[in-house]
């Protein structure tokens, strides 16, 4: 299942039924999970575990030392989840020690080809990174957001669960959850209905969400009275607890 032309450092832990191709390097440190398939032409670095059933094509760089200045060669990790597709020429850096030392991949999650994900970041699970979108350090990104080709996402900001990012769009604040946000400068355009019709949102919540997001950013009120509002939704739809979440999660001011 291992191409005699990969190198494969004695140090990695392989596990069952994993293909490497080969001229794929497998560094030391490097944890592999079973059923994993790992193209030709395939750099991974550790330390570094990824879980079960991942399949990384060729010319994919995961695990690498982070791009940060900051960054002395301290022992920082990479953790990828099971079930991700990470496409061509795709880049994943390791954490850094001033960043808390590791960067987190959940599972279930596609990126396309020449996506990136910087050092600390933290990805949830199904999420999509389409072609050259990137996430600069420290960024987090939220469970079912989208990201659209050659989107871009400052560093030390949070991505909301069902959100969704156009393309060429520069994200410079944080974006709450289900809001659709495109344009540079960025606008937030509406509720993600499409995305929450997909995984099965009903018709009274996202409605209620697309109240929730007039109250947030047409009624003119300010962010505590838009979230006083938005508290008297929950009853009618438990879904806008999560929007309110990630309102008042923001550390670096909401686009609004």
């Amino acid at each position: 299942m291992i191409s005699p032309a990969a190198l494969v450092d004695p140090s990695a832990c392989i596990g069952n039924n994993v293909r490497i191709g080969p001229w794929s390097v497998i560094g030391a440190g490097v944890e592999i999970g079973d059923d994993c398939e790992i193209a030709s032409h395939v750099v991974l670095k550790g330390p570094t575990r990824i879980g079960k059933r991942n399949r990384i094509f060729q010319f994919a760089s995961v695990g690498e030392d982070p791009s940060d200045k900051k960054f002395h060669g301290e022992v920082t990790w990479l953790e990828v989840g099971d079930d991700n597709i990470i496409r061509e020429g795709a880049t994943i850096h390791r954490g850094t020690g001033f960043g808390g030392g590791v960067t987190r991949i959940g599972s279930s999650n596609l990126f396309m080809p020449y996506t990136h994900v910087a050092h600390d970041c933290i990805v949830g699970d199904h999420t999509i990174f389409s072609n050259n979108a990137a996430i600069s350090g420290h960024v987090v990104v939220e469970d079912w957001a989208i990201l659209g080709g050659y989107a871009g996402v400052y560093q030390f900001l949070r991505i909301g669960a069902h959100s969704f990012i156009g393309a060429q769009t520069h994200v410079n604040m944080d974006v709450p959850a289900y809001i659709i946000v495109n344009g540079n400068p960025p606008e937030a355009k509406g509720i993600n209905v499409t995305g929450l019709e997909r995984r099965g949102f009903s018709k009274e919540a996202i409605s209620t969400l697309r109240k929730g997001f007039k109250i947030l950013y047409r009624h003119g009120n300010t962010l505590e009275e838009a979230l006083a509002e938005l508290e008297t939704l929950t009853s009618v739809a438990p879904e806008i607890s999560v929007l309110i979440a990630s309102v008042r999660a923001s550390t670096k001011g909401i686009l609004r």
